[in-house]
C-alpha cells in the first residue's frame, strides 16, 4: 500500500484527486491540507502512525505556498517524496520547486493514469516523472544553468568555442539522438566526416562524451 497526502487551496481538487486516487490494496489518501502551514500541522500528527511516501503538492496557496512547504518538509521528513501537482509550467515556478527538492513535477491536466503512473515511477525511484512540457523546459533550464556555470566559473565565452556552421549541424543532430550514420545521411557526408566533425565539436566544447555536449549547447 502506498500511503499519499494531497496539499491545494481547492476544495474541488483535493475532493477529486482523493477520490481517483484511493484505491483499495494499492493507494491510500492519509489527509488532505489547503496550504503548506496545515500540511505541516497534519505530517505531524501523522508521523505518530504513519508518514504518507508522497505528497502531492500544489504551488499556488495562502499562509505558505507549495515550495516553501517542500523546502520545508524536505527538512523534517526526509523519507517523504513530493510530486508537484499545478497548473504552471513557468520557467521560474519550475526552477524554485526542483531548487526547493521536489521529486517530479506534474500539470493538473494530466489524466489519472499518468498521476498515478508518478506515484510508481517515484516509489520504484525510477527518476524524476514530469509531464512531458515540464520536462522540455527543465531540460532548457538544466541546459541553461550549465552555461551560466560554465561562465561563472571558467570565465567562458560560448562565442570562443568558435563551432563552425557544419559542426553546430552536426552537433544538433547528435543531441537529437541521431547515429553517425544517420547524420550522414542527414547532411549528405561520409561517415568518417561525421566521426571527424563530432571528435572536433568534443575538442572544442571541452566535453568527451554526446551527454556532456548537450548540457553545453542550447538550441537558438
Amino acid at each position: 500500500m502506498i500511503y499519499l497526502a494531497i496539499v491545494d487551496d481547492k476544495t474541488s481538487i483535493r475532493s477529486t484527486l482523493e477520490e481517483k486516487l484511493n484505491i483499495p490494496g494499492q493507494l491510500k489518501v492519509l489527509f488532505t491540507a489547503q496550504n503548506g502551514k496545515e500540511f505541516l500541522e497534519k505530517m505531524t500528527e501523522a508521523r505518530k502512525s504513519i508518514e504518507p511516501a508522497i505528497v502531492l503538492m500544489d504551488i499556488d496557496m495562502p499562509l505558505m505556498n507549495g515550495i516553501e512547504a517542500v523546502m520545508e518538509g524536505k527538512k523534517r521528513y526526509p523519507n517523504t517524496k513530493y510530486l508537484m501537482l499545478t497548473i504552471f509550467d513557468e520557467d521560474e515556478k519550475i526552477f524554485n520547486a526542483i531548487k526547493a527538492g521536489a521529486d517530479g513535477y506534474m500539470l493538473k491536466d494530466e489524466s489519472s493514469d499518468a498521476i498515478k503512473s508518478a506515484i510508481s515511477n517515484l516509489i520504484d525511484e525510477n527518476g524524476a516523472p514530469m509531464s512531458p512540457s515540464i520536462a522540455r523546459r527543465a531540460l532548457k533550464l538544466l541546459m541553461r544553468s550549465e552555461v551560466e556555470l560554465q561562465k561563472e566559473n571558467k570565465n567562458i565565452n560560448l562565442e570562443e568555442y568558435l563551432l563552425t556552421d557544419r559542426e553546430k549541424e552536426v552537433l544538433l543532430l547528435l543531441i537529437e539522438g541521431l547515429e553517425y550514420k544517420e547524420i550522414s545521411q542527414k547532411i549528405d557526408i561520409s561517415p568518417n566526416t561525421t566521426r571527424n566533425h563530432i571528435t572536433k565539436i568534443y575538442k572544442k566544447l571541452h566535453v568527451s562524451s554526446q551527454a556532456q555536449a548537450m548540457r553545453l549547447f542550447q538550441k537558438g
